[in-house]
């Protein structure tokens, strides 16, 4: 070796810089590490607040569509009520009308028998008249004006014209007690054991004048128990069925049959049919909603069949119905025999 040259340089300010510019490193490192788990944390709770936004919105939403239904509830059940007020306060005039017909219609027939027994006694005097007749010697006069009221006429022509107006007074009167038994006004509300085909008999004698001139109206009465009921809400119910078969005939004179029926050992059937126009498909489904009605404006108020359903489901019982456009419908409504205690409280 000739010879060596050492040169010598102190880094020592470059290894502070490279160490400070480390740990400046590590530090931004960590301080990312630490903002990105609090961006984290802050967008889960972000997501976790709009979850919870519309979990409530949802639940707002039902509350308010429960809201909306039980206002609409609500509503009609206060039309319903309107309506059977009014149909509760028909029946108490119908009543009270019933009564103050039937006081006269009463002596009427009274003295209308009377009558007939005394005009059988004046037939009897004329018959000795007649037989006197022809022994007096001026009988001339009598036979003259025997002949000008043509008395054999009145005699068979009276009899007939008081038998005639015998039955019209016993069908007022008929009328009149089935009007009665119809409204029942005099009577509670309370559950009590009732003959379904008298009420069916007296609810078609009242509907009589809607139904005569469109339909014949055939009866098929089975052997049936009386039931425990209301009877002037069952009564309710047929009336609107009929009414409404009535009004389904519309092109020609047509036939409704009304049946009864058992089903099974504790329940009974109604069956009222028609041979009218038929319910088409898709209004089959919506016929007992309040205010749901197919006739014309002002002809219909859309309640007879949802308060028949109402009337029945409190009884416990259900209403079926088929029926087939252009050949007519048939509904069914089935009561229990016997109505248990949580039914009977609940009944209005």
């Amino acid at each position: 070796m000739v010879g060596a040259i050492e040169t010598m340089r102190d880094v020592t300010d470059r290894r502070v810089a490279e160490n400070e510019l480390r740990r400046a490193h590590d530090n931004l490192g960590h301080l990312v590490e630490q903002r990105t788990a609090q961006l984290a944390e802050m967008n889960e709770q972000l997501q976790e607040d709009i979850r919870q936004r519309h979990v409530a919105e949802a639940e707002l939403r039902r509350s308010n569509l429960e809201l909306t239904a039980l206002n609409q509830r609500l509503s009609h059940a206060q039309q319903q009520l309107v309506q059977a007020d009014k149909l509760a306060s028909i029946g108490q005039l119908a009543a009270g009308v019933a009564h103050e017909i039937n006081n006269p219609i009463g002596y009427i027939f009274s003295n209308f028998t009377t009558l007939q027994g005394y005009f059988e006694q004046l037939l009897a005097m004329l018959d000795e008249y007649a037989r006197a007749e022809a022994d007096m010697a001026d009988a001339g006069a009598l036979r003259a004006m025997r002949e000008q009221i043509d008395l054999d006429f009145l005699r068979g022509d009276i009899p007939a014209l008081m038998a005639e107006s015998r039955e019209g007074i016993v069908r007022v009167r008929h009328i009149v007690q089935d009007l009665k038994d119809f409204s029942r006004a005099e009577g509670n509300q309370d559950w009590v054991w009732a003959n379904l085909h008298q009420g069916i008999d007296s609810t078609l004698n009242i509907v009589g004048n809607e139904v005569k001139y469109r339909a014949d109206v055939v009866k098929e009465y089975g052997d049936i128990p009386d039931i425990q009921c209301l009877p002037v809400q069952i009564n309710q119910v047929v009336m609107n069925l009929v009414v409404n078969a009535a009004h389904a005939l519309r092109a020609g004179r047509g036939r409704i049959t009304v049946a009864t029926g058992r089903a099974g050992i504790d329940r009974v059937w109604i069956e009222i049919a028609d041979t009218g126009c038929g319910i088409p498909a898709d209004v089959l489904p919506r016929i007992f909603d309040p205010f749901f009605t197919t006739k014309e404006v002002g002809k219909g108020t859309g309640l007879g069949l949802s308060l028949s359903y109402g009337i029945v489901q409190r009884h416990g019982g259900h209403i079926d119905v088929v029926s087939t456009p252009g050949e007519g419908s048939r509904f069914r409504v089935v009561l229990p025999v016997h109505q248990h205690a949580p039914a009977q409280e609940s009944a209005p």
